[in-house]
């Protein structure tokens, strides 16, 4: 019986030698994963080192594009030399000043009974004494202390005290515009009627003749800021900044904002003059 006992021990002990031998084949290769770290480092990530795909840019959206090979913009504010060649703004702006001048000049003029109320104002006046000594006298603009306020044929000066009625007073009649200061009246101690003088013929010619002078000044300020300008550009031309054909458009538009300019002039005297020989 003891004979029949072992084939079925060593029978059962095969058995269990069979189920653990795949238990183990499966636990080897687990023990792998555990024992060490890694020692390569990790891959970078692509997703942030690669471009993404993206779809061919069409010809309207070429021109909105920007890229990290794009060239730099540029710095706001730099010029060229070309760029000052083409500049025009300072030769304009000299010629917008001859031009306000001129129209200053001109509605100062007097003629037809009629005079404007700042050439008044402009006048001279000398009040008290201003020295210590009472040697010296204070000098000061009529329009600075009184006002001019015109009335048809007539001018009221308007003093801000009784002691200016007398040094205005002078000032008016000492001014070369023929002017006759009247002595205030009881009512308004404080104003100066100035009446003016009718217009003669001698009148209307010397106040054409003040409006050529200043059209010829105005002239003389356009011919000096054209020569300034084209000092400029003959600079250019001489240091070879600029490239011959930019010079000569360069000169080319000069030359047609000054010729506006004098042309601008002409026409504001002439018709300055039509209004003073009518009236």
């Amino acid at each position: 019986m003891a004979h029949s006992l072992l084939p079925r021990a060593a029978a059962r002990l095969s058995s269990q030698s069979s189920l653990l031998a795949p238990t183990r084949a499966i636990a080897t290769p687990c023990r792998q994963f555990f024992p060490r770290t890694p020692t390569t480092p990790c891959p970078a990530r692509t997703f942030t080192a690669s471009p993404s795909v993206q779809k061919k840019a069409g010809k309207a959206n070429k021109a909105n594009a920007r890229t990290d090979s794009s060239p730099p913009v540029s710095k706001a504010g730099t010029s060229t030399a070309t760029d000052e060649a083409h500049d025009l703004s300072i030769l304009e702006s000299e010629i917008l000043r001859a031009m306000e001048q001129l129209t200053h000049k001109l509605s100062q003029l007097r003629s037809g009974g009629r005079l404007n109320p700042e050439v008044v104002e402009g006048l001279k006046v000398q009040l008290g004494t201003a020295g210590k000594d009472g040697d010296g006298k204070e000098t000061l603009r009529l329009g600075d202390i009184a006002q001019v306020v015109p009335r048809g044929r007539m001018l009221n000066v308007i003093c801000g005290e009784a002691e200016h009625i007398k040094p205005v007073s002078t000032a008016i009649a000492a001014s070369p515009h023929s002017l006759t200061p009247l002595t205030p009246e009881s009512s308004s101690p404080l104003t100066i009627q100035v009446p003016l003088p009718p217009p003669t013929g001698e009148t209307r010619r010397a106040a054409i003749q003040q409006a050529s002078a200043a059209s010829e000044l105005a002239d003389k300020w356009i011919a000096k800021a054209r020569q300034n300008h084209n000092q400029k550009l003959r600079k250019y031309q001489l240091e070879k900044t600029v490239l011959p054909d930019d010079l000569q458009k360069a000169g080319k538009r000069m030359e047609e904002v000054v010729k506006k300019g004098h042309s601008e002039v002409k026409r504001i005297v002439d018709g300055a003059k039509k209004v003073l020989e009518a009236q």
